[in-house]
């Protein structure tokens, strides 16, 4: 019995001492540090530094300009589309919800980074970074766009953006649908009446307002301004609008003839010559649409229907774009044409936006 007590003493004894020994080690070890792991260096951060390196040398000597930076970002996202579609979907991801381009380019750089063994990959990205910059054509593709008159008509036509609004807003068609009316319009008479443009149009950078077969600046016909006015008021025809636009083109006095010329032919005040256009555009767009043959989404067969008239517009499956021929630099155009470049060119987007709906899109049916 004693025996085992004293083993089971000295067991404890012995376990106590070493057990305190790794304590006082354990505490040493800490202090001096003895069990700190040096690390390793990665064989690539010299890479990653050179990477660094040279994004601030982009930040003090910015050589691409904005639009070259990200046409050369959605380049590199395409390439990588082709070879790992999952990481330029996140990529995109990241750009689309306001990441910076240079944050978007370091994510393209790490996987440009992982793919540098990958010779395919690898040639194709040197074969899109050593494409040359894009040049200083200020042109554009649209080639009746780059006479001088247009940059006369952009500048005039902004002045009436309030006018054209305010149509937009009681009629519920888009505002770039009514200009891409008045556009083809106007060009026509910047071509055919070359002094006049001369002389008042291109200094004062004024709209031509039309006073003798077609009046105000979208070239409405007395004979068409007056079916638009009628139409307003046959809830029997398939041009009728519904009561709210039935007192649209009311007249103010006992002269209906004089004040619709007077009205539409105003040098001041092109809000009736934007109404017109506007009730046309949408008793037309009815037609169509209970004929069962819709073209809300056809901009170049809308515009080339408000050039013909009311006598040409017959629903069919198959519309044509077409209307005046207008020469430009020698260069025919159909007026349709003309609506149609203008309405998907991107020129004057700011200010005559693509709404995605060209018919009450922010309709608030009023009266003036």
């Amino acid at each position: 019995m004693k025996k085992s007590l004293k083993i089971i003493y000295n067991v404890l004894l012995y376990g106590f001492a070493l057990a305190g020994f790794g304590l006082i080690m354990s505490y040493m070890a800490i202090q001096f540090k003895w069990t700190n792991s040096k690390g390793s260096v990665d064989q690539n951060s010299r890479y990653l530094h050179e990477i660094d390196k040279k994004y601030d040398t982009e930040r003090k000597h910015k050589s691409l300009s904005e639009l070259e930076e990200k046409i050369a970002v959605f380049k590199r996202i395409e390439l990588l589309n082709q070879f790992y579609p999952v990481n330029a979907e996140y990529i995109t991801h990241a750009l689309e919800n306001g990441e910076s381009i240079i944050e978007v380019k370091r994510m393209l750089d790490a996987v440009d980074f992982v793919l540098k063994d990958d010779k395919t990959y690898q040639t194709a990205l040197k074969n899109i970074q050593q494409t040359k910059k894009a040049n200083n054509n200020q042109n554009t593709a649209f080639e009746w766009m780059n006479i001088p008159e247009w940059q006369i008509f952009k500048e005039a036509v902004v002045k009436d953006k309030h006018l054209i609004d305010s149509v937009a807003k009681i009629t519920g068609v888009e505002e770039r649908l009514i200009v891409s009316c008045l556009v083809g319009e106007q060009i026509r008479l910047f071509n055919s009446n070359r002094e006049a443009f001369k002389k008042w149009i291109g200094p004062l950078k004024i709209l031509s307002v039309e006073s003798q077969y077609s009046f105000g600046v979208t070239g409405i016909k007395e004979h068409t301004a007056i079916k638009i006015e009628g139409l307003l008021k046959k809830p029997d025809t398939e041009f009728y609008l519904g009561k709210q636009y039935e007192h649209l083109l009311d007249f103010k006095t006992e002269d209906p003839t004089t004040e619709r010329i007077d009205r539409l032919t105003s040098f001041r005040n092109h809000f009736y010559s934007y109404m017109y256009a506007a009730i046309f555009l949408k008793q037309v767009k009815l037609q169509w649409e209970k004929a069962g043959y819709p073209i809300d989404d056809r901009p170049e067969i809308l515009t080339t229907l408000f050039n013909v008239g009311f006598p040409q517009s017959n629903p069919n499956p198959n519309p044509k774009v077409g209307g005046s021929t207008i020469k430009i630099n020698e260069v025919p155009y159909t007026f349709g044409m003309i609506g149609y470049q203008f309405y998907y060119s991107g020129e004057l987007f700011d200010e005559f936006p693509i709404r995605g709906k060209k018919f009450d899109w922010n309709q608030k049916s009023e009266t003036i």
